[in-house]
């Protein structure tokens, strides 16, 4: 079990570290200030299921792995969200 663990923590960490890409790509609070408020919330909502997840030592019967996945779907769809608003604007 420990090992499953283990390896689960590893692929986690590699999935975070090609997800950091799409963090970084943030939508304009300029532009779009509601929207980059929601993105920041969802990263830190992001750290908070992280910090749960370590604290537990990622035993969690998958349940916090699925919240990160559905959290990074959410703010992928808020990057689209403001990118259809930009295109309307023009």
């Amino acid at each position: 079990m420990k090992l499953r663990n283990m390896l689960l923590s590893s692929s986690l960490i590699i999935g975070l570290a090609v997800g950091g890409v799409t963090l970084a790509q943030n939508v304009s609070p300029a532009r779009h200030p509601n929207l980059a408020a929601a993105q920041e919330l969802i990263d830190r909502a992001f750290e908070k299921v992280t910090a749960a997840q370590e604290a537990n030592e990622f035993d969690m019967g998958g349940h916090a792995a699925k919240a990160k996945e559905l959290l990074m779907q959410a703010r992928e769809e808020i990057k689209k969200a403001a990118r259809d608003a930009n295109h309307h604007d023009r």
